[in-house]
């Protein structure tokens, strides 16, 4: 309005009150809106720092929501895998009912002919071998050896069965040897009709009424064929008996059945050889019989009348005894010449019972395999092999992958069981068995990895609400108005104010002067 004439004094009070009010208007809209930075035109430095932190954090934010669903679809994982556990447990239940279940067979076995003699605590029986003694004799001597030459001395002697052999000087008319009533052999070493090592043969076998020779530089004495009962023992000087390659020791007679050897097994699986006898790895009682068919799931008893059984253990109850080779099934005096095999036969009762314990296991084997299904969450099911993305910035550069693993009975290692064929022994629990185990020992490994895989993204996820609280607060410490300034500054604006409007009303007064003489 520029015909409107206002005097200085009058301007300049009007210009202090605009600028008062202009104030005032930020004042209040400080105070209305809690910032000291509302546009560009405010603070562009921090306007746009803190446009850019605030649009961070709202894209970490939005990121929050997938990280939570991933959250959730690893819950639903462990949930699973923890269910798919308490199965794995109630299908061991079942085949440990299984293994307490009656034996379903009559087992499978062998009987040998009964053994003369023979005893749990002596498998080969009443000896049938008469006694022999063997030595290596000095180098050089045999049956035509001169007494002298072999070394024998006037006043040398020994003795067989406790009947003396003396040597003495003699003369070459005296007999080759004399015995006595009490049957004490008297070998002269001068006589022309003996003299020789073979004297002293003929001198041993009168009293054990057996044989001896010497073949090579090796002795052989033994008892007549007959008696099995009796032994032969030497005794006397060392040096004497020594050129016999004798010592002083007594010759039991042994059994015809030492040496037998035994190969047996289940037909289809593993076979154990057993060689009978009393000598080092040979087996001559029943508990080292037993212990040496368990690897073959067999074991051995013995009847009152001498005659060993085989049979297959409880865990191979259905499984049928391969035919026994060996010289025990052949030899004359066989252990098991005459041994026929038995087939196993079922049970009925027993084979109901376990036919249902092979229904409850499919049943629980077909609820493992909808569980690993219904372990989804958001169309996401890491128990059926699916691949879980988490993106945790706003770049999308850091990221995690889980990537599933089928977890249905295939994918554990496990199937349905047949009725008949499973369940029907020990043996072939103990497979079901062998697979439940390694499922369970799989499943902990799974939720192990599962829950690492969790406590990343739970760890990400906290990180994730800390670094937004961190990014907003950056973004308000730039922007945000002190309060208490701001309604300090209004207060003093509004009494500036009043000042200013008063002092354009004194300004005024004096056109109001003249106004006065107008009128």
């Amino acid at each position: 309005m520029s015909d409107i004439v206002l005097t200085a004094s009058v301007r300049q009070n009007l210009l202090s009150l605009q600028s008062t009010a202009d104030l005032l208007a930020t004042t209040q809209n400080r105070l209305a809106t809690g910032k000291k930075v509302n546009t560009a035109l405010d603070n562009p430095t921090n306007f746009f720092t803190a446009s850019s932190l605030d649009a961070r954090a709202s894209d970490i934010s939005n990121l929050l929501d997938s990280i939570g669903n991933g959250v959730q679809v690893l819950q639903a994982a462990n949930t699973g895998i923890t269910s798919l556990q308490k199965l794995i447990d109630s299908a061991k239940s079942i085949a440990n009912q299984a293994l307490q279940t009656n034996v379903g067979y009559v087992k499978s076995r062998a009987s040998g002919d009964p053994i003369p003699g023979a005893t749990g605590a002596n498998l080969l029986g009443t000896p049938d071998v008469a006694a022999t003694a063997t030595g290596t004799v000095t180098a050089g001597l045999a049956s035509a050896t001169t007494l002298a030459a072999a070394g024998f001395a006037d006043g040398s002697s020994f003795t067989v069965n406790g009947k003396s052999i003396s040597f003495v000087t003699g003369a070459a008319g005296d007999p080759a040897s004399t015995a006595d009533a009490s049957g004490n052999v008297t070998i002269s070493l001068s006589s022309s009709s003996g003299g020789t090592v073979a004297t002293v043969l003929s001198a041993i076998d009168s009293i054990t009424g057996g044989t001896s020779s010497i073949t090579g530089n090796q002795l052989t004495v033994s008892n007549a064929v007959s008696n099995v009962t009796g032994s032969i023992s030497f005794g006397g000087t060392a040096s004497v008996l020594s050129k016999l390659g004798l010592a002083d020791n007594t010759y039991a007679p042994t059994s015809s059945r030492a040496g037998q050897t035994l190969t047996v097994g289940l037909a289809g699986g593993p076979t154990t050889t057993v060689t009978f006898g009393t000598g080092s790895n040979e087996v001559s009682n029943i508990n080292q019989l037993n212990a040496a068919l368990l690897p073959s799931n067999l074991q051995a008893s013995i009847d009152s009348t001498g005659s060993i059984t085989l049979t297959t253990i409880n865990d191979a109850a259905s499984a049928t005894l391969a035919v026994a080779t060996g010289t025990a099934t052949t030899a004359t005096t066989g252990m098991f010449k005459n041994a026929t095999v038995q087939s196993p036969t079922e049970d009925s009762t027993s084979q109901s019972t376990r036919a249902g314990l092979v229904a409850q296991y499919n049943n629980v084997i077909a609820q493992i395999k909808t569980t690993s299904q219904d372990a989804s969450f958001n169309g996401v099911n890491l128990l059926n092999g699916d691949q879980l993305k988490l993106v945790f910035n706003e770049t999308g550069k850091s990221t995690l992958n889980i990537t599933g693993i089928n977890l249905d009975p295939a994918g554990l290692g496990l199937g349905t069981l047949t009725q008949g064929t499973d369940f029907i022994d020990n043996v072939a629990t103990n497979k079901v068995l062998d697979a439940l185990n390694f499922a369970g020992s799989f499943l902990r490994s799974q939720a192990s990895t599962l829950g690492s895989n969790l406590s990343i993204v739970q760890i990400r996820q906290d990180f994730s609400k800390q670094l937004i609280n961190v990014l907003q607060t950056g973004s308000t410490n730039l922007t945000i108005a002190d309060t208490n300034e701001e309604a300090a500054n209004s207060q003093a604006l509004s009494t500036r104010q009043s000042i200013a409007v008063s002092a354009l009303a004194l300004a005024n007064q004096s056109q109001q002067s003249v106004l006065q003489l107008l009128r």
